[in-house]
């Protein structure tokens, strides 16, 4: 089984994520619509986690045997949600064990080495690792709701992780707080990105609630049609 997956964004109208830009257009309405979506963990990419939360340099491992094999290690029984980051080759450091006053839960690859594994584990950090060359979305978000009891996951940034997410076809739901505002800069990651097939079908969704939010947002929630 997996968590009921919702991709929560803020947006300009031109649908760019950047998070100075955003945070200029409407940040608040953000963060209240996302306490009333009650995910009890949220999810984020590398280049989120490393540009907000992780020490700004890199780990680098002495023994760069990799992990090899999928595993996990629970750091802290009873918790009621995660922070999670997505962590490939298992590059970021951590100044603690603890993200917006939740547990941190890091997914990497079986690339990532056994030691940053380890270094993780003395400093009571919770991991999952599971995919040869790249994580297994699939696999890891069963394990997050099977062993770690994540029921609904917020996926909180950026576009690669969110379109990772859309073509491995594990969202439930779009939620998008749409702020008043155009960035229009060229290259800007949109809210859904970095998907290579040029070929890839358009995802039809379904709406499910506009209203107001803040002064100037307005919200979007999206369901996928079965």
């Amino acid at each position: 089984m997996k968590p009921y997956i919702i991709c929560h964004m803020m947006a300009s109208i031109d649908g760019r994520i950047d998070c100075d830009m955003t945070e200029r257009i409407g940040g608040d309405e953000y963060y209240d619509a996302l306490e009333q979506l009650q995910c009890d963990s949220t999810l984020a990419g590398r280049v989120t986690m490393q540009m907000h939360y992780a020490l700004p340099e890199p780990f680098v491992p002495q023994d760069r045997t990799s992990a090899g094999a999928p595993s996990f290690h629970k750091a802290i029984e009873g918790a009621s949600g995660y922070t999670v980051a997505i962590d490939s080759k298992g590059s970021l450091r951590w100044p603690g064990n603890r993200v917006d006053g939740l547990p941190l839960l890091v997914i990497t690859s079986e690339q990532a080495s056994k030691e940053y594994l380890e270094t993780l584990r003395g400093q009571r950090i919770s991991w999952i690792t599971v995919g040869k060359e790249r994580i297994h979305l699939a696999q890891a978000v069963d394990i997050l709701n099977t062993q770690f009891g994540v029921k609904r996951l917020a996926i909180v940034g950026g576009g690669h992780i969110n379109g990772a997410f859309l073509e491995a076809g594990l969202l439930d739901e779009v939620s998008i707080v749409v702020g008043a505002g155009i960035d229009g800069r060229a290259g800007m990651t949109a809210v859904f990105d970095g998907i290579a097939d040029k070929a890839y079908p358009t995802t039809i969704l379904r709406l499910e609630h506009v209203g107001r939010i803040g002064e100037n947002s307005v919200w979007l929630r999206y369901s996928f049609p079965k």
